[in-house]
């Protein structure tokens, strides 16, 4: 099985990926992008799943059965750098998103219990960070961290500046009932600036019953089933990637690569 899904071209409703845990081979995450025209108008059930809805870019109004977010939206790409807007809805919702502009809009799911309410999640509400040293450096937009209410999901933006890379240290969150890890799935949304660009992206685990390097290009996503998961961007092209992370607990615990840990270490970047 692929874990690399390749962008499609806008169907009827403007959708270019759509991944569920059928496609994936796995149970918890799901994850679909939309190309909205200005003016068009999309309507989204989220059944027995919660959503969370990114605007990656572009302005929009977004309506469920009890709540409305009106005019909301303000980078126009991902690469200005400043968080974006999102909403989270329930389980058993309806939604109707209204473009207000052009709109990329990325639309995360995973297994819901329907207690908690539609919210909007505005970028004061986002946390900023910055990690790494060295050519190991990237910003991070923490949108659904495991420290604000969700049922299942955790969604996270990523940017990595040319020739850098980023989910490294190797690491991965593939083990279930384990001290210092959780079992979550993961999908990458990747972006370049400019567009024509690509990364490389390894998936891998210790035995090497899975090792597979990919090049994502603009819009495409890969899937992350178990194993480590670096990304190193080529130079001329910035990086960005929409983080979905699920699983049957909802905390981010991972352990790093013994064989490259040291590079998050204060003996990176090495002196010689």
């Amino acid at each position: 099985m692929s874990l690399l899904a390749k962008a499609q071209q806008p169907d009827s409703n403007g959708r270019i990926q759509h991944v569920t845990p059928e496609s994936a081979g796995w149970r918890y995450v799901g994850f679909d992008a939309y190309l909205l025209k200005k003016g068009q108008t999309l309507n989204l059930a989220s059944g027995d799943k919660e959503l969370c809805l990114v605007l990656v870019a572009g302005l929009a109004s977004v309506k469920t059965s009890q709540a409305a977010f009106a005019h909301i939206g303000k980078r126009m790409s991902p690469f200005e750098r400043i968080p974006p807007y999102s909403v989270y809805v329930p389980h058993h919702d309806e939604v109707e998103v209204y473009a207000e502009s052009d709109l990329e809009l990325a639309v995360c799911n995973a297994p819901g219990q329907g207690n908690l309410p539609a919210r909007l999640i505005t970028p004061e509400d986002v946390g900023v960070e910055h990690r790494g040293k060295g050519r190991n450096q990237r910003l991070v937009h923490n949108i659904l961290p495991d420290s604000q209410p969700a049922d299942s999901l955790l969604v996270v933006e990523v940017y990595t500046n040319e020739g850098d890379t980023s989910s490294y240290p190797s690491h991965k969150h593939d083990q279930e009932n384990a001290e210092n890890e959780t079992y979550l799935e993961e999908t990458y949304y990747h972006r370049f600036n400019p567009e024509q660009g690509f990364a490389m992206q390894r998936v891998y685990t210790d035995d090497r019953s899975l090792d597979a390097c990919m090049a994502p290009y603009n819009r495409d996503v890969v899937t992350v089933p178990r194993g480590y998961h670096p990304v190193a961007t080529l130079a001329g092209y910035d990086n960005y990637y929409l983080n979905v992370m699920a699983g049957p607990v909802r905390l981010w615990k991972f352990t790093w690569e013994k064989d490259h840990a040291w590079v998050n270490s204060d003996n990176y970047p090495r002196v010689t």
